[in-house]
């Protein structure tokens, strides 16, 4: 299922840097670009099913944890990328970080089944005041 998770991204990424559909002004919505991944994540923590499905849920959060060591090492990664690149290609491993970051943020939501109020309340702290 990391092999999966890992493809989803990669596929993902790539889709928005070929169309850029995501951007607004200069920031990219993660949101948006990556709602294949981000279904992927709630399909893998899921708990509850309808009484009438064929088949009980099975929640791993192990995978979602797994993929979020693969994503942290893509932050990793693309820090020191970034650090060595200039002109376009520095613009656009600054892109991918901070979707990345980012993405890591809504899986890490996602794994501790945080309510919209309680994404704004973590999000709002987070703002420098």
């Amino acid at each position: 299922m990391l092999d999966a998770a890992t493809d989803l991204y990669w596929n993902e990424l790539e889709w928005e840097k070929i169309t850029g559909e995501e951007r607004m002004d200069e920031h990219f919505l993660t949101e948006l670009a990556f709602p294949g991944f981000l279904a992927f994540m709630r399909g893998l923590l899921l708990s509850e099913t309808m009484p009438d499905a064929l088949a009980p849920p099975r929640p791993s959060p192990e995978v979602v944890q797994d993929v979020l060591t693969f994503l942290g090492g893509r932050v990793v990664m693309l820090e020191e990328e970034t650090a060595d690149s200039e002109g376009e290609d520095k613009d656009h491993r600054e892109t991918e970080l901070a979707m990345t970051s980012r993405l890591i943020d809504l899986t890490l939501y996602l794994l501790h089944g945080l309510r919209p109020d309680e994404v704004a309340a973590v999000e709002a702290a987070m703002v420098p005041h």
